[in-house]
């Protein structure tokens, strides 16, 4: 089983950089999940249209949950593992356009994201980062 946290640790560092994806040069949080993916896993599955960068662009199309139900296994919300993949809502009404990998569950729940201003970082899965979670992923053993 490939171990989707130590690889998305060695990404803590990368600076942020708007549809990147590259390790160590820049990233944003799509682009960690894409980096991680090709490590993990070699090529990606589908190629990636251009976006905005604006978290609260009100498309409604859900694009970015569209794609990763085509790719990843859906999980309950309520039941947490290190390794999952994790989709915010930023705003109500808005479309949940922000990525990040849980890395510690539990009292010292943790995950790791790529967001402007702070590159990759592995941050405290506090309340208001919590509330945000719409969706819960896991990769396909074998992708």
């Amino acid at each position: 089983m490939t171990d989707i946290v130590a690889i998305a640790r060695g990404w803590i560092g990368t600076p942020y950089l708007h549809q990147g994806s590259t390790r160590g040069a820049g990233t944003d949080c799509l682009g960690l999940i894409r980096g991680i993916w090709r490590e993990a896993f070699g090529a990606e599955p589908e190629p990636v249209p251009a976006y905005t960068a604006d978290w609260t662009a009100p498309q409604g199309e859900e694009l970015l949950w569209r794609a990763a139900g085509r790719h990843l296994d859906a999980r309950p919300l309520e039941i947490a593992a290190p390794g999952d993949v994790l989709l915010f809502r930023m705003r109500n009404g808005a479309e949940a356009r922000h990525l990040g990998i849980q890395s510690e569950v539990g009292a010292t729940a943790r995950f790791i994201h790529a967001y402007s201003g702070h590159g990759v970082v592995e941050s405290h899965l506090s309340a208001p980062w919590e509330r945000r979670i719409v969706a819960r992923f896991a990769f396909r053993t074998g992708s």
